[in-house]
């Protein structure tokens, strides 16, 4: 009977840790919904003819801050321009055309 006992303790000790530990770090987003925020950010008046983004995160430093980001793209008719979006908030890092 006691070892009923521990070992109930010992699976909610170990969810409990899980939950915690998940808890602790937030959720990358998926490199589609970054394509997606990105597009919306960055459309402008000029239609977007294609896109693409890496689908493994990078790190990338600005300004003395290091983000961790996916890096993408987007074609236009008025030209081609670069991204990083952070992998995380969905905010747009820089840019810089192509």
């Amino acid at each position: 009977m006691a070892w009923k006992k521990w070992l109930v303790g010992a699976a909610v000790g170990a969810a409990a840790l899980y939950m915690a530990r998940a808890s602790g770090r937030p959720a990358l987003l998926s490199p589609e919904r970054a394509l997606k925020l990105a597009k919306q950010a960055l459309g402008g008046a000029h239609p977007i003819r294609g896109s693409w983004i890496q689908t493994h995160p990078e790190r990338y430093e600005k300004n003395g801050w290091t983000y961790t980001v996916y890096r993408g793209g987007l074609c236009r008719d008025d030209g081609d321009d670069e991204f990083w979006v952070n992998t995380y908030t969905g905010a747009i890092v820089d840019t810089r055309p192509l």
